[in-house]
């Protein structure tokens, strides 16, 4: 399916203006939810605030999971940040999705490969800058590269980034290939009148709720590798 979507250029460099616009939606959406969660915060917590709290929880049990020592309590904020931020932004195309004339001026930013990999390599090289940080260069190289043998090093730098490709395509995959597909739902509910547009309706509410599912698991995964990763750097 060939897709359009509007950009614009700048000195010489093309940018998204879909991913632009997703990613600043996605992170007003989630600051604007978390401040309304945590309004008027009471030692009972009830509606809003339990919600909040089951969610900190969640992502904290993410976290002492893989990283139960000072770096998983430094890491419990940007990892409830990780996961609320993936999980709003995968579902956006599903939500929010805009094309006018045949251009999409928004969707899901993680449907685009260059946001994907960029979250996979924040992931990545907090890892890797959080080995330096805790146990010096010396050790990092050691561990890393040289573990458990010298001889292994050229299999350690393709196991590196081979994290790095897997994280980010897991991501990137699954967000496009849904979105794909709900274009393609709406092509066939539009094809042929009354005929086809009430099954159309229905696959498509049972596609979304499907993709509603498969965006909460990717960003779930997301931050579980993220902090897995973190975990083997600094062992």
């Amino acid at each position: 399916m060939d897709e359009k979507t509007a950009s614009f250029v700048i000195a010489g460099l093309k940018f998204d203006l879909p991913v632009i616009i997703s990613i600043t939606v996605a992170m007003a959406l989630v600051f604007i939810i978390c401040v309304w969660m945590a309004h008027r915060l009471t030692m009972k917590p009830t509606g809003k605030q339990n919600a909040l709290e089951m969610l900190i929880e969640f992502t904290n049990g993410i976290v002492d999971g893989n990283l139960p020592n000072q770096t998983g309590r430094e890491l419990k904020f940007f990892s409830f940040v990780l996961f609320s931020f993936v999980f709003v932004t995968n579902q956006l195309g599903l939500i929010l999705h805009v094309n006018v004339g045949g251009v999409t001026f928004l969707k899901s930013a993680t449907s685009d490969p260059l946001v994907a990999f960029t979250l996979a390599l924040i992931s990545i090289g907090l890892s890797h800058f959080l080995s330096v940080d805790k146990g010096g260069f010396k050790k990092y190289v050691k561990s890393v590269y040289f573990s458990p043998y010298a001889a292994l090093m050229p299999i350690n730098l393709i196991d590196q980034f081979t994290s790095f490709m897997t994280l980010g395509l897991r991501l990137f995959g699954n967000i496009f290939a849904g979105e794909i597909v709900m274009g393609l739902i709406w092509e066939l509910a539009k094809s042929y009148g009354i005929l086809t547009m009430v099954p159309g309706l229905i696959l498509a509410v049972i596609w979304m709720a499907f993709s509603f599912f498969i965006g909460a698991i990717q960003a779930y995964v997301f931050v579980v590798l993220t902090n897995v990763y973190v975990g083997e750097k600094l062992e």
